[in-house]
């Protein structure tokens, strides 16, 4: 179920359906329900913050619920509280600030994202430097693909240590023209490498500094 149609609403709920997965969509506007209503597998119009509405439309039967909800503050944190209640094992919600992440955790959601934050360091981290995608996952774990480069190329991944320097593991490389395969201490980086590091943020930072360095 996804609950709130704006544009992160919709992207995800678009995105499930076309994974094929029924989604229930819900929006407070009866508008905005009838531009999607064909979209998804049922739309309705419902007051989310009502726990007595959720439990009528079978909230409750739903094991992974995504809030979409933004720019109603009051409206998020009360949906979130109100599928709290009713015992879902899965609430991600979205947050629009560091407070809101923070209050919306505190009445229940269990995964909390910041769509535009997100966003905005993914861009700066593959602006600054070798990375070409970074994603974290939470305040301390963080997964980038990143460029080799000269002065580590011809050698082996076990040269650099990094689990005992940076705690940080590389997961794969991915030669020229090629797929993703696994790592090991004994592969060798060549020049057109790309390497999926992951790890806590700082090391996964620290160890990628040190290839752009």
């Amino acid at each position: 179920m996804v609950i709130g149609l704006g544009r992160f609403g919709y992207s995800v709920a678009r995105s499930l359906t076309s994974m094929g997965h029924e989604i229930l969509a819900v929006d407070s506007d009866p508008v905005v329900v009838q531009r999607y209503a064909n979209e998804f597998t049922q739309c309705l119009a419902l007051d989310s913050t009502d726990t007595e509405a959720l439990q009528q439309i079978g909230a409750a039967d739903f094991s992974r619920v995504v809030v979409g909800i933004g720019s109603d503050l009051e409206a998020s944190v009360l949906t979130v509280l109100s599928l709290a209640e009713l015992g879902i094992t899965e609430i991600w919600a979205k947050a629009v600030s560091r407070k809101h992440s923070s209050i919306l955790e505190r009445v229940g959601a269990h995964y909390v994202v910041r769509p535009e934050s997100d966003m905005g360091e993914r861009v700066a981290h593959k602006l600054t430097g070798a990375m070409i995608d970074f994603m974290q996952f939470d305040d301390d774990f963080a997964i980038a693909r990143t460029r080799a480069v000269p002065r580590i190329t011809g050698r082996q991944l076990g040269e650099f240590d990094t689990q005992s320097k940076y705690g940080v593991t590389v997961l794969g490389v991915k030669r020229a023209d090629a797929a993703f395969e696994q790592a090991s201490p004994q592969t060798t980086i060549e020049p057109t490498d790309e390497l999926i590091v992951s790890g806590p943020k700082s090391g996964v930072e620290s160890f990628c500094g040190l290839l752009q360095s």
